[in-house]
């Protein structure tokens, strides 16, 4: 146990004569961290851009709900009147009528 201690310690496993199986377990060891690595990277990247386009759809939302209020806003009858005086016209007093036409057949 002691020996394998210092071993590992004063690095003679990578130059020993067996050495070859020690720099196939570190040379796997590292890739799979590399590989770890970059998929947490991914991963995070992955997560801001979830949180970006839930920002932006709430906005769009939001936008959504103005431009409606606006709307219904400006359909009133009063707020149409009130611009229709604005440009110059007003209501008519006299109610409309309807045209029959007979057919002549």
């Amino acid at each position: 146990m002691k020996k394998g201690l210092y071993s590992i310690l004063k690095g003679t496993f990578l130059v020993s004569d067996d050495a070859f199986k020690n720099w196939r377990m570190i040379l796997f060891l590292s890739a799979l961290a590399i590989i770890m690595i970059a998929s947490s990277h991914s991963a995070d990247k992955k997560v801001h851009e979830i949180a970006r386009l839930n920002n932006e759809a709430k906005e769009m939302r939001s936008a959504f709900v103005d431009g409606r209020k606006k709307l219904m806003e400006l359909k009133k009858e009063t707020v149409v009147e009130r611009k229709m005086k604005e440009m110059g016209l007003a209501i008519s007093e006299i109610p409309p009528t309807k045209i029959k036409v007979k057919s002549q057949n």
